[in-house]
């Protein structure tokens, strides 16, 4: 049985008028406060500048506006603040209440935070003021410093870099509980005994820095993190002979270009002796090479090849490369042998790919289909419509077919055809009015389709919302006010004949989206619409299809809705792609995808943030409304959305309150904000991506069961409207626990896909960096899974499919983290679903050759051996019994909650003529499946004469996950 992915992805019921403006509470009467304390904490410091945070507590009477004093001991100058507004004089800081959170009570607190320069020294203030009363500090911050090595210390590859810091905490009584050391976010180790320090060994070599950092806690759990110290590792600087890639991949039978230069400028010709040792079925030619002054830095090829033969061994030998004065190459040389395992998986993966390639899977203009089969019901509802999913996924195949074939053209098709037709092009977002400030008028969601416009997508002007901190920054980055991601949903033969927007003159791609109506409604309760609402459908004149989403007048719009987690597998597969191109000495070959992936990752960071951008914690629709990067929760949440008027009069923007663990990527958060070339070019990104690494590593933490499988998330928006969830809820970061976050039919952490993919995540973070704390939570997650996996005597396999899950986590204390003993998950039933066996495969792969887990690298290969028992004519398929089909026509009714539901009051028309009312079904809106040549066994279904009916799909994202995990495989274990 294969479990279908759901997805709940919505343009949230906003953008039919215009934000409103903000506006200022009416001041109320100020009075004395009679006590108060303060927490201040330094949480984040670089060489020029840091990120401060207070915690203020009112110990008197309730105040109507408040304003807390200090006075810096250096020269520290405030630059930016937020949940307040700054006025500096000298050395004297006074932040003031802003209009909206005046108010504060008796044992209330306030949270002001700023950005602020500085030079020198960082002197800690001891000394506050609330409202000209004298602050007590109930917990001053730890200081801490590197102390070796000096800044800017250079070292040579591989270097190893001894690191010593000194922390001490100004509080009586008070001690420190231990020092991390970290490089450039990573962390690295930890002391919990003065003199701290951590020697970190192995370090290559790279153009840029390396920033050191140390983060002390005290053990009242206050925390500070150091002052950067950088480093640089410089290659061996004498003169060397330089070959790439190293180790270097042969294919039995075939040959692999391994490219050989100097390092530097001889004073004479340089003749290079080329020697193989070990296996004498690989050879290298030619036997030398010569390099003079003139061409010493131009790569030379010495072919590497291996014999084709009968023999069962994986080849290995060394190609040496010598010349008299000169530093010596030694490349290792692995033959692929395509008579034992690992040549089998590589041989495997090129059929598969062939098999994507030529049956059907790409439409006439290049654009890949959800599936090749039509009469698809899940969360796209056509297979021939396609998602940011499947371009993708698209990506990443072709990425592994660079890494196999050298041949990079491929990938940057895929890159160019995506841009070309799912990311929406400048004349199709044609924002205008956007204000920052008012990013978004609020609407609340609702529990049922049913309850919409009524209840659900009320515009109310009245509800605070917060300020879009990105806005600024990104045009002015980029110089327009375009947002490069992609749409989810794309009609790719325009089966509906909507039409309204195209990516491409000519085209038969058109924008469309589905889900709107809260967290209750699956595909079968949808009513698919156009993403450019231009009134030609629809109720037509009235609105379109507008008034079934939300209230108010409507108005001819365009809008977009971005799933977070197809961007960052696009930027994931844009870093593999760079890593392996770089290997085979091929860099400049993917360098343009690289920057665009760069930028892709830049506005990605609206799904940091909450829907309204409200700060963590609302419990009501009056909660704080974020002034800056306060609202960012700092994961990946379900999606993002942007939207306008037609005639580009206005616009808004939101992120969304819904943070699912199945969407984290902390690959995509570490390349963003670690790996050479991807940084993106505005001036906080790289740190935003930085915290989020840190942020989405802790999520995992505190969602993983006591047996090891991640719950389901948090929200920020209980019930979608803010309201305050049951007494007790764990909280992360203040946003309240949910283990079933954004959808419920059927509940959206139950698929184990969710935690196949979002686990294999992890494990190639893992593979890139060895962080110890994603290494703690695999080990535990595989010991799960591989127990919940069975095999039977011809090497088929059963895998979890349903989860149920029970208990919830504790509060998330980041000093602190308790362990989930009252979190538990079980497995309700099993199945062969092959593409998500496929994405666990790939996670044991990853993990088990980082680790070295024989168990994992055993359940890897019986997987893979397992799935490829299925291959047919098109990939490899599983018959699946669509028992959900015979919701088909279902019609709403108070009885009867899952038919769609049309309000009374509707009355449309689809492009083809079908009629959108109440009493109408899912089939009478989409009367184009009847004309499928599937649909004869859905109708003898429906009709009570057949049995449920079972097809064999062949989804573009599991074919490739297949070929993918046959690719890893064969080239990360092998035989």
């Amino acid at each position: 049985m294969t479990t279908r992915k759901h997805r709940w992805l919505r343009t949230a019921s906003v953008g039919l008028l215009a934000a409103g403006s903000l506006f200022a509470l009416p001041a109320g009467i100020a009075h004395a406060a009679t006590g108060c304390s303060v927490t201040y904490s330094v949480r984040s410091q670089w060489s020029n500048g840091f990120t401060g945070d207070l915690i203020v507590k009112n110990l008197g009477d309730p105040l109507s506006s408040w304003n807390v004093s200090w006075t810096f001991a250096g020269n520290q100058r405030l630059q930016q603040s937020w949940n307040g507004d700054f006025t500096q004089s000298g050395s004297q800081v006074t932040i003031r209440n802003a209009p909206w959170n005046g108010s504060l009570p008796s044992n209330g607190t306030v949270n002001p935070g700023f950005n602020a320069s500085y030079s020198g020294t960082n002197v800690d203030p001891t000394s506050f003021s609330l409202n000209g009363v004298a602050c007590t500090g109930p917990n001053q911050s730890p200081s801490v410093a590197i102390t070796a090595p000096a800044a800017n210390t250079r070292y040579t590859a591989p270097a190893s870099i001894p690191i010593t810091a000194t922390a001490s905490d100004p509080d009586a009584g008070d001690s420190i509980a231990k020092v991390e050391f970290y490089h450039d976010g990573l962390l690295l180790g930890t002391d919990t005994t003065s003199p701290y320090n951590y020697t970190w060994t192995g370090v290559p070599s790279q153009t840029a820095a390396y920033q050191l950092q140390a983060k002390a806690y005290d053990s009242k759990g206050a925390v500070t993190t150091s002052t950067a110290v950088p480093v640089f590792v410089d290659p061996f600087v004498g003169p060397s002979i330089v070959a790439t890639p190293s180790p270097l991949t042969v294919p039995e039978g075939g040959s692999t270009a391994l490219s050989v230069k100097l390092n530097q400028a001889p004073t004479a010709n340089v003749t290079v002796a080329v020697a193989r040792t070990g296996d004498t079925d690989i050879t290298a030619s030619p036997a030398s090479l010569t390099f003079t002054a003139s061409n010493w830095n131009v790569a030379q090829v010495v072919t590497v090849a291996a014999a084709q033969d009968t023999d069962t061994t994986n080849g290995a030998a060394t190609i040496n490369l010598t010349a008299s004065g000169w530093a010596s190459a030694a490349v290792p040389a692995n033959e692929s042998d395509d008579d034992v395992a690992g040549g089998v998986y590589v041989q495997r993966f090129l059929e598969q790919y062939q098999k994507l390639h030529s049956n059907g899977y790409f439409s006439p203009e290049g654009v890949p289909y959800h599936s090749v089969e039509t009469l698809v019901v899940e969360a796209p509802d056509w297979g021939h419509e396609t998602t940011s999913e499947a371009f993708s996924f698209w990506l990443w195949l072709e990425a592994q077919y660079g890494r196999v074939k050298q041949d990079w053209a491929p990938f940057n098709k895929a890159w160019d055809t995506m841009e070309k037709y799912i990311i929406p092009t400048h004349a199709n977002q044609p924002t205008g009015g956007y204000n920052a400030n008012d990013p978004a008028d609020y609407a609340p969601e609702a529990g049922q389709p049913s309850l919409y416009p009524q209840q659900g997508g009320h515009l109310d002007s009245s509800v605070k919302v917060g300020v879009d901190p990105l806005y600024q920054e990104l045009t002015s980055t980029y110089g327009n006010t375009d947002v490069y991601g992609m749409h989810w949903l794309l009609d790719v033969d325009n089966t509906y004949g909507f039409s309204s927007c195209t990516p491409q003159a000519g085209s038969t791609v058109s924008y469309i989206n589905t889900y709107q109506r809260g967290p209750q409604e699956s595909v079968w309760e949808t009513v698919a619409h156009p993403s450019c609402e231009d009134f030609r459908f629809g109720a037509k004149a009235n609105g379109g299809f507008l008034p079934l989403f939300i209230d108010g007048t409507p108005a001819k719009q365009w809008r977009y809705t971005n799933a977070p987690d197809a961007d960052a597998r696009a930027i994931q597969a844009a870093y593999w792609a760079n890593q392996w191109a770089t290997a085979q000495g091929k860099a400049a070959d993917v360098a343009a995808v690289v920057a665009k992936a760069a930028k892709m990752g830049d506005y990605l960071r609206y799904a940091m943030y909450d829907k309204y951008f409200k700060k963590p914690g609302c419990t009501s629709t009056a909660c704080a409304a974020g002034t800056g990067k306060d609202s960012a929760a700092y994961l990946l949440n379900w999606y993002y959305a942007w939207g306008g008027d037609a005639g580009g009069q206005w616009s808004w923007r939101i992120g969304s309150s819904h943070n699912h663990q199945g969407y984290q990527n902390p690959l995509a958060a570490y390349v963003l904000s670690n790996v050479s070339g991807f940084a993106p070019r505005s001036p906080t990104a790289k740190g935003d991506w930085q915290t989020s690494l840190g942020r989405q590593l802790e999520f995992y933490q505190w969602l993983q069961s006591a047996e090891g499988a991640f719950a389901g998330g948090a929200t920020n928006s209980y019930n979608g409207n803010y309201s305050a969830p049951p007494a007790g809820t764990p909280t992360f970061y203040g946003m309240f626990y949910d283990e079933k976050p954004v959808y419920h039919d059927p509940p959206s952490n139950q698929w184990f896909g969710f935690q196949a993919w979002s686990v294999e995540r992890v494990a190639e973070y893992y593979y890139a960096t060895g962080d110890a704390k994603a290494k703690t939570m695999l080990d535990k997650w595989v010991a799960w899974a591989i127990a919940n996996t069975t095999f039977t005597a011809n090497g088929d396999f059963k895998i979890p499919d349903t989860l149920q899950w029970t208990g919830a986590p504790a509060t998330w204390n980041p000093a602190s983290p308790a362990a989930n003993t009252n979190l538990h998950v079980s497995v309700v039933s099993s199945g062969t679903d092959v593409g998500i066996a496929a994405a666990y495969a790939r996670l044991l792969t990853y993990y088990g050759a980082k680790a070295d887990n024989a168990a994992a690298k055993t359940t890897a290969k019986k997987l893979l051996d397992g799935i490829w028992l299925h291959t047919d004519s098109k990939g490899v398929g599983i018959p699946e019994t669509r028992n959900d089909y015979n919701r088909f026509d279902d019609i709403w009714s108070s009885t009867n909650q899952q038919g769609l539901y049309i309000p009374a009051t509707f009355n449309g028309v689809m492009p083809n003529g079908d009629v959108i009312a109440a009493g109408k079904s899912f089939l009478d809106t989409r009367s184009f499946y009847k004309n499928d040549p599937n649909w004869p066994a859905v109708q003898a279904y429906l009709n009570g004469t057949g049995p449920a009916p079972t097809f064999t799909f062949h989804r573009f994202w599991a074919q490739s996950d297949i070929a993918m995990a046959m690719a890893d495989y064969g080239l990360l274990i092998g035989g």
